[in-house]
C-alpha cells in the first residue's frame, strides 16, 4: 500500500484554504511573469512607432508590419490563414478608424491596442498554466527524488528536441522538461508527460514506461506491454472546479484501466490534484482501499508529492 506512507486517512488528502490562497498567488505571479515579454515588446514598438509624424507614417517603419497586425486584433493562427494583401487592408483600416481619430495620441492608442491582442493571447495560454505548474512541481519532485538516491538520469530538453544527462545542480531543469528517463537497476525508465496513447486513443496526463529514452522518438510507446503506471494531473486549484476536475480524472482512469484490462494487463493508477474538496477525498480513499487507484497525493502537499515521485522511481 504506498499510500500509506504518506496518506492516513481520507482527510489527509483534502486541500486547506490555505494552501488555495497560495495557489491562486502563484498563478498571478505566472500570469506576470508570462506577460513581461508582451510589455517589452510593446516598449519596443512605442519607441519605433514614435518616428512617425502622422498614422499613414507608420506603414513605413522597418520592423513593425507585425506589431501592427497584431495592434488590428489578428492573432498568430489568424495570421497564418491569411494573405499579404489582406493584412494591408486591416492596417490601412485600423489606422482610419482607429489611429487617425487619436490625433496626436496615435502612438499610445496603437501600443494600448497590441496590448489588448497580446492580453487576449495571453488569457488563451494562461487556460493551461495551472497544467504546466502542476508538471513542474511533480517533475521536481522526481528529479529530487533520483538525485537523492544517486541515480543516472536523463531528461528531454523540449527547445532542443534533445536528451540530456541529469546533474545534481539542474536549476529550472523543470521549465523545459518534456520526459525524463532513467534506470531501475538494469531496467529501463521512461516518464512521459501528455501522450495520446494508441489504445486509449486519449491523451495521458502522466506515462511511464518500462523503455529506454528513445521511446518517445519511437513507436515503442504504443506496445502495451510497456506500461507501467498512467497518472491524471489536476493543477486547477479553484474549489468550484474540484469535483468537475475529479470526474474527468475519473473518466480517462477508468477508460484507461477498461482499455488495458481488454489485454489482460493492469498498470498501476494514480491521481495527483490541487484542489481536492471532502467529498472528493472519500472516493479517492475508497479507490485506494479497494485497489483500482494505486497511489494518491495532494499536490499543494510537498511531503504527498515526494512520497509519490519516490514510488514512481521505484515501480
Amino acid at each position: 500500500m504506498p499510500y500509506l506512507q504518506h496518506l492516513s486517512t481520507s482527510g489527509d488528502l483534502i486541500t486547506a484554504p490555505e494552501e488555495i490562497r497560495a495557489g491562486f498567488v502563484a498563478l498571478a505571479l505566472e500570469r506576470s511573469r508570462q506577460a513581461t515579454p508582451f510589455v517589452e515588446q510593446a516598449r519596443a514598438l512605442k519607441v519605433l512607432a514614435m518616428q512617425a509624424k502622422y498614422p499613414n507614417d507608420l506603414l513605413e517603419i522597418e520592423g513593425i508590419r507585425t506589431a501592427l497586425l497584431t495592434a488590428t486584433g489578428f492573432s498568430e493562427k489568424a495570421t497564418k490563414q491569411t494573405e499579404e494583401k489582406d493584412h494591408i487592408v486591416a492596417i490601412q483600416n485600423f489606422i482610419e478608424k482607429f489611429l487617425e481619430p487619436a490625433g496626436t495620441n496615435f502612438v499610445e492608442e496603437l501600443v494600448y491596442r497590441f496590448l489588448l491582442t497580446r492580453g487576449d493571447s495571453l488569457g488563451g495560454s494562461m487556460r493551461n498554466i495551472a497544467g504546466k505548474l502542476a508538471e513542474r512541481k511533480v517533475t521536481r519532485a522526481l528529479v529530487s527524488a533520483l538525485t537523492l538516491t544517486e541515480t543516472t538520469y536523463q531528461w528531454f530538453d523540449a527547445a532542443s528536441n534533445t536528451w540530456i544527462s541529469g546533474k545534481s545542480d539542474n536549476a529550472d531543469i523543470e521549465l523545459h522538461l518534456k520526459a525524463l528517463s532513467w534506470k531501475k537497476k538494469e531496467e529501463a525508465r521512461t516518464l512521459i508527460y501528455n501522450r495520446t496513447i494508441p489504445l486509449v486513443q486519449k491523451n495521458i496526463d502522466i506515462c511511464l514506461l518500462d523503455s529506454p529514452p528513445d521511446t518517445i522518438k519511437t513507436a515503442t510507446y504504443k506496445i502495451p506491454e510497456r506500461f507501467i503506471a498512467f497518472g491524471e494531473l489536476k493543477g486547477g486549484i479553484d474549489p468550484a472546479g474540484a469535483d468537475e476536475h475529479w470526474k474527468t480524472a475519473q473518466t480517462a482512469l477508468t477508460r484507461i484501466k477498461t482499455a488495458f484490462a481488454n489485454k489482460n494487463l493492469s498498470p498501476a493508477l494514480f491521481f495527483i490534484g490541487a484542489v481536492i474538496a471532502d467529498s472528493m477525498s472519500q472516493e479517492i480513499w475508497g479507490q485506494l482501499e479497494e485497489g483500482t487507484l494505486k497511489n494518491a497525493a495532494n499536490l499543494t502537499n510537498p511531503d504527498q508529492v515526494a512520497s509519490l515521485a519516490s514510488w514512481l522511481v521505484g515501480l
